[in-house]
């Protein structure tokens, strides 16, 4: 299945809510949270999530004898863009403070994005962050932002999730600090949120109480629609092998095994 990042287009400043750095399990397992609760989402995914580079992920809940983690970046790619993130494949190449609030976001093709917010989860260069001088944390070549562990820094409206933010190199806990970062800017901007979650109905209404913001009642004849299609869906991308080669470390050239180089 092809990956469903968008190219940058050369259109006028946009305005985001939320604007993501970083198209790896982090960042968007934040965007995913940050579009469900209503906030206008957009990723800029420069297309070297170390998840690629994998043989085979293990360990992610779900999945019992483990996925292609190739074919789990393209699944959690279209999950993204289903539920409302846009995608754009390149990089942020500057963040410096708009003039009234918020951010504004140079990107390597001269495109510039506006936002109220932004979320750090790329890895592991950060000079981009330098014009808003975020307190930072050198280890040898490596650099981490420093935050509260709920994913806010030094900087108001700045927030870091996954390996920028120091957390352990596993999949499942990237994906985990995602949500909560998500979580903690979306309680940050007053936007009404319970808990994203779909329930059966009547489970809130049948006891006299409104569906709280973020959640969802469904009756049967949804619950049999969605159960359907989520059949369908995983039928269709586990039906065949994942065409994607596997990379290597980027510091590997003429690999003699014969996966991707770096380049």
């Amino acid at each position: 299945m092809s990956d469903s990042t968008e190219t940058a287009s050369d259109e006028e400043t946009q305005r985001r809510e939320v604007l993501i750095v970083g198209g790896g399990i982090a960042g968007l397992t934040a965007a995913l949270f940050t579009a469900r609760a209503g906030l206008d989402t957009l990723v800029y995914d420069g297309g070297e999530s170390i998840l690629r580079r994998n043989a085979h992920l293990e360990n992610f809940p779900g999945f019992p004898a483990g996925v292609n983690p190739r074919l789990f970046a393209d699944m959690l790619h279209a999950q993204a863009t289903r539920n409302g993130v846009d995608l754009v494949a390149g990089r942020i190449t500057e963040l410096r403070e708009a003039e009234d609030d918020g951010f504004v976001e140079a990107a390597e093709d001269d495109d510039e994005v506006r936002a109220d917010r932004v979320i750090a989860a790329s890895w592991s260069n950060t000079d981009y962050l330098d014009p808003v001088d975020p307190e930072i944390r050198s280890a040898g070549s490596k650099q981490f932002l420093e935050d509260d562990e709920d994913g806010r820094t030094s900087v108001d409206g700045l927030y870091a999730a996954g390996r920028l933010a120091e957390r352990y190199h596993q999949a499942v806990v990237a994906a985990g600090d995602g949500a909560r970062t998500a979580i903690t800017l979306i309680h940050d901007s007053d936007t009404p949120f319970y808990h994203d979650w779909v329930t059966p109905e009547g489970y809130f209404t049948d006891r006299g109480r409104e569906v709280p913001p973020g959640c969802e009642e469904i009756d049967e004849t949804e619950r049999a629609a969605r159960r359907a299609e989520s059949r369908a869906a995983m039928r269709e991308y586990f039906a065949e092998e994942h065409e994607e080669r596997q990379r290597t470390h980027p510091s590997l050239v003429d690999d003699e095994k014969g996966r991707l180089d770096g380049k």
